[in-house]
């Protein structure tokens, strides 16, 4: 085969989970693909596996227990994403000590650090990066988690010096406009619209940030409309339940069954275990308090 044209389809391949496209990429078949570019390739189908919410069977998977530090990140990704928090956790530390100039543990090692509050922990591994556009839209999701727009924004920046015409910084990019606001929410909706209508790349990533920019532009019936369609077309995609669970909470409707549906696809996800804690800190309120009854 062709290098240049095995390196093009590992591309490919990057564009597809980047943009979503997950069985997309569980059904390439690799058996053509160089050694070098085998294990990436195995490594992306690993992952759109997890996001699919088939842990059992990538974890099942006999290669994944390889003394390989990149096949050994994809595990500790599914075991966090199958609520194994405390063996993720351990995983992923012995993973960044042993192995921090390697892209794929930056990316999967910070994605279980943060995943539990060891935010600190996560950008010190990702700030050994080294080129790795994946490490850089981490590091801006982490500092917009920490409400840190400031340095969001100065990563992205710094990133669109050498990775200009990156899906990856692009989307970034969206992101930090959607924390800013005012006509960056417009922005993000243009870019997201063009993604979403872009035939190679049309996937659950482009539907749900469009509809994250349309909610910010007070168009929750359009919100709506895109994520119901794209959830009868991708009924398991963690992405499109979690933000269909906001929209209807922000429309006023029943969350129940995406929450139940969420709960079998991602247990460990944090939109649940922030529903879990806000739900024990209103029982924790509520039992300070005892109704009084007049005899």
């Amino acid at each position: 085969m062709d290098p240049f044209s095995a390196e093009g389809e590992l591309l490919n391949i990057h564009s597809a989970f980047h943009s979503g496209q997950y069985q997309s990429v569980i059904d390439f078949d690799a058996s053509a693909l160089s050694p070098e570019n085998k294990l990436p390739a195995q490594v992306l189908r690993l992952r759109s596996q997890i996001a699919l919410g088939q842990f059992d069977e990538s974890l099942a998977e006999p290669s994944i227990e390889e003394d390989s530090p990149d096949l050994s990140a994809v595990r500790a990704l599914a075991l966090q994403s199958a609520g194994k928090t405390d063996a993720a956790l351990q995983l992923a530390q012995e993973l960044a000590e042993n192995y921090p100039e390697n892209n794929t543990v930056q990316v999967l090692a910070a994605t279980v650090l943060q995943a539990q509050d060891h935010s600190e922990e996560a950008l010190a591994l990702l700030s050994k990066h080294q080129g790795n556009l994946e490490a850089v839209s981490l590091i801006v999701q982490i500092h917009l988690q920490q409400n840190r727009t400031d340095l969001a924004l100065k990563e992205v920046q710094a990133a669109k010096r050498w990775g200009q015409d990156s899906l990856l910084v692009n989307v970034a990019e969206s992101w930090v406009g959607l924390r800013v606001g005012g006509e960056k929410y417009q922005s993000a909706f243009y870019v997201y619209e063009e993604l979403a209508s872009a035939p190679s790349t049309s996937a659950p990533l482009a539907i749900v940030g469009q509809a994250i920019a349309e909610v910010h532009l007070g168009r929750l019936p359009e919100a709506e409309a895109a994520l119901t369609a794209a959830l009868e077309k991708y009924p398991t995609d963690v992405e499109l339940i979690a933000n269909s669970i906001v929209l209807n909470v922000l429309a006023g409707k029943q969350t129940e069954e995406l929450e139940s549906r969420l709960q079998q696809v991602q247990p460990s996800h944090s939109l649940l275990t922030d529903i879990q804690e806000k739900s024990e800190f209103f029982d924790t309120a509520a039992a300070k308090f005892s109704a009084k009854v007049s005899t």
